[in-house]
């Protein structure tokens, strides 16, 4: 049975009681970590399960569009750009890109819930920190359902005592040589940070033409000439710096290293698209001056 102070599954529990180490880290990466002193523990994760409906934010859009519009003075909150018909025709249609709050919620509790899971069988396994973080995401079938997992090789310091149950662990997605460099570096990791941004594109009536492949210059009234999408251009200019933006709110003081981006693209309601950027890396802070880096050391010899 769990232990009563543990809020792990019994599977877990069973996993972390047996004695045995298990680790995620390659032959390398647990060389260098044992010549700096980092104890592997245990193979921890996470997991979280999270549904939000894409439609439902839609719907909420074209009820009541003038509450997203900001071009001109508008009062929503987050961002948001309206892009009229050029044409003046009361029969075309006008487009909009807006920030879609509800989604960027419903994921940061998604990876917060698989994260903190994570760490809880950290602590539970006595660790000082988790290294070599990998984290997935993924959509499950066409239900509007996604999938966080979060796993990482926990670690203990072997000249420090260890920590208090209450104390969470430090985690970074950096390990071995890496990790090395930035602790010469004089850079200690704090832990990952992740964002997502989400911008949804109700397109209007140029925007939509030009996205089904036509070529046709609505400036100049000429066929075959080539021209920049620009509402689409300025969606995914602003789903990256929103993710930027709320990576900075994350990080107080402290610094990123190894931030990466990745953007994804879907169909959405009613004609319109969205588009996804996520970013993430490992939130540093300096605990001493910078010195010379030493020169590399092989963690494996051949010979």
């Amino acid at each position: 049975m769990p232990d009563s102070r543990s809020d792990l599954p019994e599977a877990a529990d069973r996993r972390l009681g047996t004695g045995a180490f298990s680790s995620g880290l390659s032959v390398p990466e647990l060389a260098a970590c044992l010549q700096m002193g980092l104890r592997p523990v245990a193979l921890v994760q996470g997991f979280s399960v999270m549904q939000w409906g894409w439609s439902t934010g839609m719907s909420a859009f074209r009820q009541s569009p003038g509450r997203m519009a900001l071009a001109g003075g508008g009062a929503a909150a987050g961002y948001a750009e309206s892009w009229p018909c050029p044409h003046g025709m009361m029969d075309h249609s006008w487009g909009q890109n807006y920030e879609q709050s509800w989604v960027e919620a419903a994921w940061a509790e998604g990876f917060g819930s698989s994260y903190r899971r994570m760490v809880e069988e950290a602590q539970e396994a006595g660790a000082h920190g988790v290294i070599g973080i990998v984290d997935t995401t993924r959509h499950l079938a066409d239900m509007n359902v996604t999938e966080f997992h979060i796993t990482g090789t926990a670690v203990a310091l072997d000249d420090r005592p260890p920590p208090a149950p209450s104390a969470a662990p430090w985690t970074t997605y950096l390990a071995g040589q890496r990790l090395a460099k930035l602790l010469e570096a004089g850079l200690a990791p704090v832990s990952v940070t992740a964002a997502m941004a989400s911008v949804g594109v109700w397109p209007n009536c140029v925007t939509e033409y030009l996205m089904r492949g036509g070529t046709y210059s609505w400036t100049t009234g000429s066929a075959g000439s080539a021209g920049e999408v620009d509402q689409v251009t300025r969606a995914e200019a602003a789903v990256r710096s929103l993710a930027r933006q709320s990576i900075r709110q994350q990080l107080g003081g402290d610094t990123l290293h190894g931030a990466r981006f990745a953007a994804h693209r879907s169909e959405s309601a009613q004609g319109g698209h969205v588009i996804e950027c996520t970013m993430r890396g490992t939130r540093v802070r300096r605990f001493e001056a910078l010195g010379p880096v030493p020169a590399p050391r092989p963690t494996v010899r051949l010979s």
